[in-house]
């Protein structure tokens, strides 16, 4: 039992890290669960609110605050990231900082056995030639060491676990992710490019099925496992591209590593990197089963295009 403003309460808490696509955390939440997200926004606090969870506002910076809501909750999950640093080129910066919170969140959990639900990248597994798996694994990097960390509070009494995000997470809830990016892109420049013959391959899941592999994360993943959230094992960049340039009617061009950053900008070091990824033994272990589009066909249906068209109507109606 916790109390909470000086009410007994029997259901568990949680606390639930701020991410871009908030929106789809009502997956994640129950009705026999009383949630509580950390968000660094009132636009975030407002969403974790309508799914029905209490805001804890502070950052990734704020250690203190990271330490007392990792204490005071049942359990973890940590998707939060300085994406927008990341962007920048800033990387290890955005990183560190990720494993500055992990640590300390992670030290407030341990030897409790709570669960705690790491996010990392199947980025991480690109270059090795051959179909990833969950049982890869690599020494040291960027989100690397956060996700070893994770892996290693296991032996200080956390049921600790890692979710593997694909490098595009999709849906009509994407507003800030790869997709998005990419779709503007192609309109700036007039082409919808792709880097070489655009056969290197991303893995993708969408949104909710993301979601509800993070819930399945936190109640019943096994300490120390590494899950991964992948519904497509591959997409070839170039069928990618090939779907922007037909929604946007723009042609479809092939562009070598040294064109790359005048079309790609900061997304440059990633379009010509080439993963492929299982998720069998995360539905083995957990039972997860994507049920939602993939990335091709949810591209099809057209939302991203039409967001951007309301994008730019309601530029054009402001000016």
């Amino acid at each position: 039992m916790e109390l909470r403003e000086g009410v007994p309460r029997k259901t568990p808490r949680r606390m639930h890290l701020e991410r871009q696509d908030v929106r789809a955390h009502g997956r994640i939440f129950s009705h026999d669960l009383f949630n509580i997200g950390l968000a660094r926004s009132d636009a975030s606090a407002a969403a974790l609110k309508a799914a029905g969870a209490d805001v804890l506002s502070g950052t990734l910076d704020d250690l203190d605050i990271l330490r007392h809501g990792a204490a005071s909750a049942d359990g973890v999950i940590h998707l939060a990231f300085k994406h927008e640093l990341s962007l920048t080129g800033d990387m290890v910066g955005a990183a560190a900082a990720d494993l500055r919170a992990v640590e300390t969140m992670g030290d407030a959990l341990a030897g409790t056995g709570k669960p705690f639900v790491v996010t990392s990248g199947l980025l991480a597994l690109a270059g090795l030639g051959r179909i990833g798996t969950e049982a890869d694994t690599r020494e040291a990097g960027p989100r690397i060491d956060s996700e070893n960390a994770a892996v290693a509070l296991t032996k200080r009494g956390v049921r600790s676990s890692v979710v593997r995000l694909a490098p595009t997470v999709h849906s009509n809830l994407d507003r800030h992710g790869f997709i998005p990016s990419l779709i503007a892109m192609a309109r700036h420049h007039g082409v919808s490019p792709y880097v070489g013959d655009g056969t290197n391959r991303w893995p993708a899941v969408h949104t909710l099925d993301a979601a509800h592999l993070f819930r399945l994360a936190l109640e019943s993943a096994p300490a120390g496992s590494r899950l991964h959230a992948a519904a497509d094992q591959g997409v070839a960049f170039r069928d990618i591209a090939a779907v922007i340039g037909r929604h946007l009617d723009l042609p479809l061009v092939s562009v070598s590593s040294e064109q790359a950053p005048a079309h790609f900008g900061g997304l440059s070091s990633f379009v010509a990197v080439d993963i492929l990824a299982s998720s069998a033994r995360t539905q083995e272990l957990v039972g997860w089963r994507p049920e939602h589009p993939g990335l091709i066909a949810d591209l099809e249906q057209g939302h991203y295009f039409q967001s951007l068209v309301s994008a730019l109507r309601t530029i054009s109606a402001s000016r």
